[in-house]
């Protein structure tokens, strides 16, 4: 399939979608441009942080995080009369 012929498929999809659906896709396909064009910036973090977003997935994979929605929980809790 040519370039072209990618296009105008996609278009062609694009076309038949609902109004809900179109403005939907909008929000996924700018999320997915704006992300391509900040590009990687993984690289700027430093050892340290690296380090922590490590010893955190390893916290998580071993059992000791915390479920969302108990997070919410408490969060509502403690900031409902503020």
């Amino acid at each position: 399939m040519t370039v072209s012929d990618l296009k105008l498929k996609i278009f062609r999809q694009i076309d038949s979608l609902e109004k809900n659906r179109l403005e939907e896709l909008y929000g996924v396909l700018s999320n997915f441009i704006n992300d391509q064009n900040r590009g990687n910036d993984t690289g700027k973090l430093t050892d340290e942080q690296w380090q922590g977003i490590l010893d955190a997935i390893n916290e998580i994979d071993s059992g000791k995080g915390i479920p969302h929605d108990e997070v919410m929980v408490e969060i509502r809790k403690k900031y409902s009369n503020v």
